[in-house]
């Protein structure tokens, strides 16, 4: 049976009560913002339809590329070679040639920084089954839907217009999340506004992400343009503890790209905080336990837990524990048991682990032939069955004695 146990809300956090938090409107086709710390997804606008991704979806190359390098297959001072169909590529690009044999450190600044797309055809067509772009590609839309992207599909490296080419806003911030959970030593690269390579092409050495210098924490990730895309940015910016991730796509021009990033970041800081629930170890409720030498164990958080919540909220914090129980013994200490369920007006639910404060060991034969007296008794009432020695007989009457008429 699922148990649910009501908590109140001030028992976990206490908010000073305000006005309710303003909502968000983007001119963005489609939009998604995350709070990358909490998990807390704040806006969400057409962002599982899959969209043409523009060089946004070179971060899919990147994961990839950072991946081969952390398990060896590439070296970071490894040079690469150049085929005729990388230098091909027009647009954004390191102008590479032919002759070149290019270290893969530079390659990865080409991609973030200049958004190569000649750089990301060369990583791809190295880390290849079958040495082509295209190979990669396939690769690509295999380990995307091992992280999670259920909306993307891939035909090249670099975001190179094709119809095949489709990413969805959500799985855009999965990527980027990864992209910053998995590899901290690559991603400080993201936030260089500058890579002149050999100085070939000095009017082609800016990071073209507008929000890098602001003062506002952004710190990455990358740019998408084509006429089909619209202007486009997978955005994340860290102020204090916090940091935000965000998604835009089919804005129609570089400063309306600039001015709503902005108000995404701005937004997402000063309308939401982030507050402590507990510390990992706090017992938030107790769980009913069947067969067990105690018939109830204490439910504590698994880890130090904080909720985002709107900083202007009039709403009160709603709780509750829900497990299915009763939980039957034996019962190891830190076991997962139940769930703490966090609900915010105008935000996902929370959903936190909650595991057994300490073990429960499995009741004797005594301890367990009264949790089954028990049990008979409660189905069968008070008429039912009689347990001489456990439970009374109730209301029956007593045997006459013999000889009594």
């Amino acid at each position: 049976m699922i148990r649910a146990v009501f908590i109140a809300a001030a028992t976990l956090l206490a908010l000073a009560p305000l006005a309710r938090a303003q909502s968000f409107d983007t001119p963005a086709r489609a939009a998604y913002v995350l709070d990358h710390t909490t998990g807390t997804e704040l806006l969400a606008k057409n962002a599982n339809e899959p969209l043409p991704p523009a060089s946004m979806s070179k971060l899919m190359t990147l994961y990839m590329a950072f991946e081969a390098v952390a398990s060896g297959r590439l070296s970071i001072d490894q040079r690469l070679p150049v085929s005729e169909h990388a230098a091909s590529y027009g647009g954004s690009s390191m102008f590479l040639d032919t002759t070149d044999r290019v270290r893969v450190e530079d390659l990865l600044r080409g991609v973030i920084v200049l958004s190569g797309n000649d750089a990301s055809a060369v990583l791809a067509e190295a880390l290849s089954p079958d040495g082509t772009e295209a190979g990669f590609a396939r690769l690509m839309t295999e380990r995307a839907r091992e992280m999670g992207m259920e909306n993307s599909t891939f035909a090249n490296s670099n975001g190179w217009p094709d119809p095949r080419q489709r990413m969805s806003m959500r799985d855009l911030g999965i990527l980027a999340s990864a992209l910053i959970q998995d590899f901290p030593t690559f991603y400080p690269i993201f936030a260089e506004q500058e890579f002149a390579f050999d100085g070939r092409v000095p009017s082609n050495s800016q990071n073209r992400n507008p929000i890098l210098g602001l003062g506002i924490g952004a710190d990455g990730l990358k740019t998408g343009h084509t006429s089909e895309a619209g202007y486009g940015l997978v955005g994340s910016a860290k102020q204090g503890d916090r940091r935000v991730i965000f998604v835009i796509t089919g804005l129609d021009s570089t400063e309306a790209r600039r001015v709503e990033a902005e108000r995404i970041v701005n937004w997402s800081f000063r309308q939401f905080a982030q507050r402590d629930i507990g510390e990992a170890g706090t017992r938030i409720s107790e769980a009913e336990v069947w067969m067990g030498e105690q018939g109830r164990v204490g439910l504590a958080l698994a880890e130090d837990v904080s909720v985002l919540l709107p900083v202007m909220s009039s709403e009160d914090l709603s709780a509750e524990v829900v497990y299915q129980g009763p939980i039957e013994a034996p019962i190891e200490a830190g076991q997962e048991l139940a769930e703490l369920v966090i609900a915010r007006e105008g935000l996902p639910e929370t959903r936190v682990p909650l595991v057994a404060e300490t073990a429960v060991a499995r009741g004797g034969f005594m301890p367990r032939l009264k949790v089954a007296a028990t049990v008979l008794f409660d189905r069968f009432g008070p008429e039912g069955v009689a347990l001489p020695g456990l439970l009374p007989m109730t209301d029956a009457p007593a045997p006459a004695a013999e000889g009594d008429s």
